[in-house]
């Protein structure tokens, strides 16, 4: 019973977030600034992103955006191709794809994704942080101005800061919506009268106040208790998977540094040998400054008991989300590596290996064991590799210019004086390139004519659609009883760019 009472002693950390008291009230998060080798390289990786971010909506291939999506107009483009209504099938299946391979990234890397790659985490901590470090100072300097009564200075530091929050959401909503609309509508909105583009306007104010929200006052909240992803990774983590961990075996027991020792923590428990100067009642001679040479080897020896970890705490006034790493894997821990680069720091310092905050696995841990290589990662390896074969496939099949062809409903054949017997049909042509097409159809392995109705030649212009009907009229003594197969060629400057199949009903013999 005891046993089990301080294992839910140690776990109760699960029953609550570092960023709610008990009263159900936020708890404002102070991050110190984290310096360290990780975030040189969360610094370059922000780079990177930004730039791509940011100057994907600017480029373009034969005049097209090269990304859109374009959900009210239901048009996407993807590295200059363009995908239509038609090709929600390849959508649905980039979707598993997305979803098997975040799986299959969280299975060996936990949520790594989170710390580094991230829009909310990117903008949050390398972006916004950054200002606010700048302006306000690090984590304590900021406690001081919050707590502070509102001097000139304070207003200063606060408006500015607000201000330069609220222009990057402005910059990122635009961003945001230039990938759905396209960078020239987004720059006709500024350019031009508010009039005109009175609902754009209004769609970017809205952006522009929902992203201030989230990166001003949200904050972690997002990743802690809205973003699903930290749900998920519970179930998708195992004994075998990457994350930031706390290595317990070598950091424990705790203990702190003597002030004027190297290397001793000043720990009040006695030692088991009892020495001169435990029996002098000295309460523990761990703090004494002139201790004899028995104690120094008495002390020795409690000494190697003690695990690597400090109790400098640095790790918790680095996290982003107030949490103690220590206490295992938390669903509110984002991966972002600060901890282990504020633990390395002091490891350094007294002269202790690094990697007591690592990225590591449980099992890596506790038994040494490092395999990514498991019945989990393979199964959701050949899964994301078929799905990715399909999807391969599937484009590669995606024709330049994709044709329907349906008998018009209701509409039976007819019997013409000739002999020849006809059948109405609608037609769709929908334009998967930038290159407008003028279109003749003709029938392919079979005698007979069609006629449009409508003196219109077929033409439909690149990324659009076009529709009409026509009769295909077939001579009766080709036909079979009922229903025929036929296959009609849809030519461009004659050339053969699809064909499509269909069915054509004559008389029952």
């Amino acid at each position: 019973m005891t046993e089990a009472n301080d294992i839910q002693k140690e776990e109760q950390f699960r029953d609550k977030i570092a960023t709610v008291d008990k009263e159900g009230k936020r708890i404002w998060i102070y991050p110190k600034k984290p310096s360290g080798r990780y975030y040189n390289y969360r610094t370059y990786i922000t780079w990177f992103y930004l730039i791509i971010l940011f100057g994907l909506p600017l480029i373009k291939a034969n005049g097209e955006p090269f990304v859109l999506f374009n959900i009210l107009e239901r048009q996407f483009i993807l590295f200059g191709i363009h995908f239509g209504p038609q090709d929600f099938y390849l959508f649905a299946i980039g979707m598993l794809i997305f979803l098997v391979f975040i799986i299959l990234f969280t299975v060996i890397f936990g949520r790594l994704f989170c710390g580094w790659i991230c829009p909310q985490t990117i903008f949050m901590e390398m972006v916004y942080r950054k200002i606010e470090y700048w302006i306000e100072g690090d984590y304590n300097a900021q406690k001081r101005l919050d707590a502070s009564s509102w001097t000139s200075d304070k207003i200063i530091k606060k408006t500015t800061k607000q201000f330069l929050f609220f222009g990057i959401a402005v910059i990122i909503a635009n961003t945001f919506l230039a990938y759905i609309i396209g960078f020239d509508e987004v720059l006709k909105i500024i350019r031009e009268p508010i009039s005109v583009h009175l609902t754009g306007f209004i769609v970017m104010i809205i952006f522009s106040f929902v992203f201030y929200t989230v990166f001003a006052k949200l904050r972690e909240q997002v990743c802690t208790t809205i973003c699903p992803y930290g749900r998920l990774q519970g179930v998708m983590l195992d004994n075998r998977s990457l994350v930031v961990a706390y290595d317990f075996i070598r950091g424990e027991p705790r203990g702190k540094l003597h002030k004027n020792r190297d290397n001793i923590p000043i720990e009040k428990e006695p030692c088991k040998n009892a020495c001169s100067g435990c029996k002098s009642g000295l309460g523990g001679c761990h703090d004494e400054e002139d201790l004899d040479v028995e104690k120094d080897n008495h002390f020795a020896q409690f000494q190697n008991k003690l695990g690597d970890c400090i109790d400098c705490k640095l790790c918790i006034h680095v996290c982003p989300t107030g949490i103690d790493i220590r206490n295992g894997t938390q669903l509110e821990c984002v991966n972002c590596t600060a901890c282990m680069d504020a633990c390395d720091e002091v490891m350094v310092k007294i002269n202790r290996p690094k990697g007591l905050i690592r990225m590591d696995s449980v099992d890596g841990i506790e038994k040494g064991e490092h395999k990514l290589v498991n019945t989990r990662t393979i199964a959701y390896s050949f899964v994301l590799i078929l799905l990715v074969a399909i999807e391969v496939f599937l484009i590669s099949l995606r024709s330049d210019l994709d044709v329907l062809f349906l008998r018009t409903p209701g509409m039976l054949f007819q019997e013409q004086p000739d002999g020849s017997i006809s059948n109405l049909y609608n037609y769709q042509l929908l334009n998967n390139t930038t290159e407008e097409y003028t279109i003749e159809f003709k029938l392919i392995g079979r005698k007979g004519s069609l006629q449009l109705i409508g003196e219109k030649i077929p033409t439909v212009a690149g990324n659009d659609k076009s529709e009409g009907a026509l009769f295909i009229n077939i001579p009766g003594n080709s036909l079979e009883s009922g229903k025929n197969n036929i296959i009609i060629g849809v030519y461009s400057k004659n050339k053969l760019i699809n064909k499509v199949k269909t069915t054509f009903f004559g008389p029952i013999k």
